[in-house]
């Protein structure tokens, strides 16, 4: 997408990652005299650190860092198949390269629209060499199980010899709502994924972290896929600039967006899900044709300066869409009280427009 001067985001937009704007920050961060290879070492052993794992290691993408964990735990295990979500990452958006790359298949638990419970593993029959969790659920409105329930899933899955993956592609905005430190909640799982360009604003990439062991073997994986990552320094710089800047704001974010969801919330035929939001992100569910809000988006946009999201779904409720908030320091520079009167201009231009697409243009002739 290109720079847009001026433009403010009620959702997490494009500034950080505006080259006009990223590079001289990362400039800024060069230490003398380093070399090329010094920045992405020093960023895994910050990471392993956080999340109080003996290594880790960096990846060009979740999708190659998830895909490799999980065929790493099935070899250790002889049992080809990991049970996740129905939503997850791997199932909806990566072309089935867990089943087509790496020869696995999917035990999918749970509903579609809910957290996984402990009821749903019991229901489980047959045996999975890992059972992966996502914290949050990022497609069903950024929800978190409980820690008691966390505890209880971890263990079910540990009692059966099975693994505990973490997809935490957006952990780091999640650890607010458990008010712990990210060690103790990755204590519970064997392997981690933390992405770097999410949360953290970066520019691409992630880190696998586990044991040393698995981590060395993750390694040699990564590199057979063509994953080397020796030379993406700027890609570190850029992480360790989202951990300085934005990491201790995570909490700050959490309360941010629960304060704007209070407020959309009363926009006529806007539901907010989950509601309360549990971290810092939520789902606006809108009483409007898709089509019809992306147009209206699109058109505030150029007039006002002031952005909603582009990407719009429907839902399966007939007349209704959705959108996905998601608070991050873009929120410094828009109020409540302006994001209020977007989305309800929005929904007046989409109803408005739903309206007159409807109309015969025969009708009074």
């Amino acid at each position: 997408m290109p720079s847009e001067p001026g433009v403010r985001f009620v959702s997490t937009g494009t500034v950080r990652r505006q080259p006009d704007r990223v590079l001289p920050a990362l400039l800024d961060r060069v230490v003398p005299d380093e070399l090329e290879t010094d920045a992405v070492p020093r960023l895994e052993q910050r990471i392993a650190d956080l999340l109080g794992k003996p290594a880790a290691a960096m990846f060009p993408s979740g999708a190659m860092a998830q895909q490799v964990a999980l065929r790493l735990h099935a070899d250790r295990r002889g049992v080809r198949s990991v049970a996740f979500h129905p939503t997850c990452h791997l199932e909806l958006h990566e072309q089935k390269g867990y089943a087509v790359v790496h020869g696995l298949s999917s035990a999918l638990v749970g509903d579609p629209n809910s957290l996984i419970t402990l009821a749903d593993l019991a229901a489980l029959r047959e045996p999975v060499a890992a059972l992966l969790l996502e914290l949050p659920q990022r497609e069903i409105g950024g929800r978190l199980p409980s820690w008691e329930d966390l505890v209880a899933q971890t263990e079910w899955a540990r009692e059966r010899g099975a693994a505990v993956h973490m997809d935490g592609a957006r952990l780091w905005e999640a650890q607010p709502f458990y008010g712990r430190p990210y060690a103790e909640i990755a204590a519970l799982f064997d392997t981690v994924y933390v992405s770097l360009y999410k949360g953290l604003s970066g520019i691409a990439g992630a880190v696998l972290a586990g044991e040393q062991d698995f981590i060395q073997h993750a390694c040699l994986w990564r590199d057979r896929l063509g994953g080397n990552v020796d030379r993406f320094w700027p890609m570190a710089y850029a992480a360790e600039r989202g951990l300085d800047e934005l990491l201790p704001r995570m909490a700050e974010f959490a309360n941010r967006a629960g304060e704007l969801a209070a407020a959309l919330r009363e926009v006529p035929g806007v539901r907010v899900v989950p509601d309360p939001p549990q971290t810092h992100m939520f789902h606006l569910h809108l009483e409007a044709d898709p089509q019809a809000v992306t147009v209206a988006v699109k058109r505030l946009r150029a007039e006002t300066g002031l952005a909603l999201p582009r990407y719009v779904w429907q839902l399966p409720t007939p007349g209704w869409c959705a959108m996905e908030i998601t608070a991050s320091a873009q929120l410094d520079e828009v109020s409540d009280t302006e994001a209020v009167d977007l989305l309800t201009e929005v929904l007046n231009r989409a109803v408005d427009g739903a309206r007159a697409s409807r109309t015969d243009p025969r009708d009074g002739a």
